[in-house]
């Protein structure tokens, strides 16, 4: 069955998407969220909301979907718990050791991975069942063909997918961008994206706004999606007006029932929000400068001509609930109605007897015309049972006031929730991992982008990673070092080229390689060698170390995002260790900006992004996708003293030469100051 899934940021958004016909709405509460900076919901909120979606049989889906650090995780349980008392029927999560928790207080519950999990391989799906999620969110970089060989494997897998098709397109791979934090301290991982990619940052030849895409729009791709298998139809919109809300329901209503959008529709749905229109460059597979947009004065201008015209979208009921109904008129008897749902719901009202008919006596014809009129109710009638005597009369009047009371009863029964999803959990104060502080030399992990890089002296180094696509038969380093494969953040079409790549990386003698995301996990299971949960795995609490140690993960790089306290605080089973030098990624990105210059040929791998302040940002090329670097290294050498319950290092080179990277090394011996501009990255800063 096909779900038209609404966003809102606040109960006048929630009570536009319903009236406008969304089957689901997804909303988040409190500071659990990516969308903090929207209204959001209290409390009272969800149990209003639940109980008025529950009434007209709507989903409400709660957005869980931040990092959650250690001494946060109690809190977003009893959010949880809170919104699974009130009926809420999904929870939306990314933090892998949330989702963890959450298995374990509140079994029941559905749970989506959201799109914040950078899913955008089938291979990722298997490791989402065993976690006991119900539903993926894709990543919207997707295109058609990638698409329907994932649906493929959620039905085998038995998980539903639910796609973004109208809404605003991140640049940034969602769930990978860590532009905002290390440029302004507001993760979007967090919920509070400051969105510094609008602002200028362009390459040369280019648009000047060369990380602003377009919003997306794929309404007229939904049937077509739908036969591919995608269940659930997502606008992306919390930040937005109810205005744009309805209009976006209601053009999405028409496409998943394959009814024509009315011209009217499609006015207000350009018109209302874009950037300098819409794009489906994505699904089509069609990149490029046309893909790119902001937010112009046309388009602010036209929006506010649109807002009125909105608001006749949702300005009444829609009706969805369907209700059957069984009305006796017997004689000497009460009239008697009854109403059903279908869900269990029966509600049944008693009037006073019939009158004998004077002139034309009542009949089912008379009594299916007055119960139908349902208007200004959630209410369908469907069928009508009747059992009348002979002769007998009842008026007009008498059956709406039957059939008011019936209904309102029912309304009384539905808005009623039976804990399905909450029975006899409580969720106590999280415990956090016990454990011995230590403080201890850290073990040495260099990562190069190219066998090139690597220095002749190594002394001190315990292990060497180098990219799963090397040639690690050449690859000769000395006796006790460690070689590591790194597998691609990025593994859209190329999973099988990949898990090749790996499997010739350990007949080599590579024991370990490194996981950005899930399916890498699934890849190196495949191929019999071990996991290391890398950054991208956005590891941010102790709860989550567990869970890629579940997983199988030999070792664990602690998210960046992390603070160097909340590092020294966090405890697994498993090495940990975190990034000490390097630039840091910050975008990780399909449709690459180099291409709206001088193109792939004149760049060779590499180009600059240049900010508003003139500031230099490195772009890299990689299999699929590219990546965006920080303009400045990390520089911890001189801090690692600081830094407890760790086991080792990563040195991470991007650009830097042979004998750059030779002299970094000897640097991290000294462990004294940097010799270069650079920065503490956010291990001295706390992450909103």
């Amino acid at each position: 069955m096909i779900e038209v899934l609404s966003p809102a940021g606040g109960f006048d958004s929630f009570e536009a998407a319903v009236l406008s016909g969304a089957d689901a709405v997804y909303f988040g509460a409190g500071d659990f969220n990516a969308r903090r900076n929207a209204k959001n919901f209290t409390t009272d909120d969800i149990k209003k909301a639940c109980e008025y979606a529950r009434v007209r049989g709507v989903k409400t889906y709660l957005t869980l979907n931040t990092l959650t650090a250690d001494n946060e995780l109690s809190a977003a349980l009893n959010t949880a718990l809170i919104a699974a008392k009130a009926g809420i029927d999904a929870l939306i999560v990314q933090d892998l050791g949330l989702i963890r928790a959450l298995r374990r207080h509140l079994p029941n519950m559905p749970i989506h991975a959201s799109t914040q999990m950078s899913v955008h391989s089938p291979e990722a799906l298997p490791l989402l069942k065993e976690m006991g999620f119900s539903r993926v969110v894709v990543a919207r970089e997707m295109d058609k063909t990638a698409l329907k060989k994932l649906c493929l494997e959620a039905k085998r897998l038995g998980l539903e997918v639910e796609a973004f098709v109208h809404g605003a397109l991140c640049m940034c791979l969602s769930g990978q961008c860590f532009l905002s934090s290390v440029l302004g301290g507001r993760s979007g991982n967090r919920g509070l994206c400051a969105q510094p990619c609008r602002l200028e940052f362009g390459v040369l030849g280019g648009t000047g706004h060369d990380l602003s895409l377009r919003d997306m729009s794929y309404i007229q791709h939904i049937s077509e999606m739908a036969e591919m298998g995608v269940t659930s139809f997502k606008i992306e919109g919390r930040m937005k007006r109810p205005e744009y809300v309805a209009a976006a329901v209601t053009a999405v209503r028409s496409a998943a029932e394959g009814i024509e959008i009315p011209t009217d529709v499609k006015e207000l749905l350009s018109g209302i929000f874009s950037r300098s229109g819409h794009t489906d460059g994505y699904y089509q597979n069609k990149l490029g400068r046309d893909m790119f947009g902001v937010r112009t004065v046309e388009d602010v201008g036209l929006s506010n001509k649109m807002i009125n015209r909105a608001h006749e979208l949702y300005r009444r009921e829609f009706q969805r609930v369907k209700v059957k109904a069984k009305v006796e008129i017997k004689e000497n008897l009460p009239i008697s109605l009854a109403m059903a749902d279908g869900e269990g719901n029966m509600s049944i009202v008693i009037g006073a007897k019939p009158d004998y008919a004077v002139n034309r006596p009542v009949d089912e014809d008379f009594v299916r015309l007055k119960l139908s009129k349902c208007g200004g109710t959630p209410y369908i009638l469907t069928d009508v049972e009747c059992d009348i005597d002979e002769g007998l009369s009842v008026s007009a009047g008498t059956l709406s006031e039957l059939k008011n009371k019936a209904l309102e009863q029912l309304t009384a029964y539905r808005s009623v929730y039976n804990g399905q999803n909450a029975k006899d959990n409580t969720v106590e104060a999280f415990c956090l991992p016990q454990g011995e502080f230590f403080k201890k030399p850290l073990k040495q992990v260099v990562q190069f982008r190219s066998v090139e890089q690597i220095p002749d002296d190594l002394t001190g180094v315990a292990a060497v990673i180098l990219p799963v696509e090397c040639d690690f038969s050449s690859v000769k380093l000395p006796d006790g070092i460690e070689l590591i494969a790194d597998i691609p953040r990025g593994i859209l079409h190329c999973a099988d080229r990949v898990l090749t790549q790996i499997e010739n990386a350990r007949q080599n003698g590579v024991k370990a390689a490194v996981c950005g995301n899930l399916a890498a996990f699934e890849l190196c299971r495949k191929a019999n060698i071990k996991p290391i949960a890398g950054f991208g795995m956005n590891v941010f609490n102790s709860e989550s170390v567990a869970a890629v140690e579940d997983m199988g993960a030999e070792a664990v790089v602690l998210s960046f995002e992390m603070s160097a306290v909340d590092v020294s605080n966090t405890f697994g089973l498993k090495p940990r260790g975190i990034i000490t030098y390097g630039r840091l990624p910050l975008m990780i990105f399909r449709n690459c900006p180099g291409k709206n210059g001088a193109g792939c040929s004149q760049c060779k791998e590499r180009c600059e992004l240049t900010d508003r302040k003139g500031v230099k940002f490195p772009i890299m090329c990689r299999g699929e996708f590219s990546e965006m670097y920080n303009s400045r290294p990390v520089w911890m050498f001189d801090r690692k003293n600081e830094l407890k319950n760790l086991d080792f290092e990563v040195i991470m080179f991007t650009d830097e030469s042979k004998e750059r990277c030779a002299e970094v090394l000897k640097f991290s011996k000294l462990k004294g100051a940097a010799d270069v501009e650079f920065t503490r990255g956010l291990y001295y800063r706390e992450v909103l």
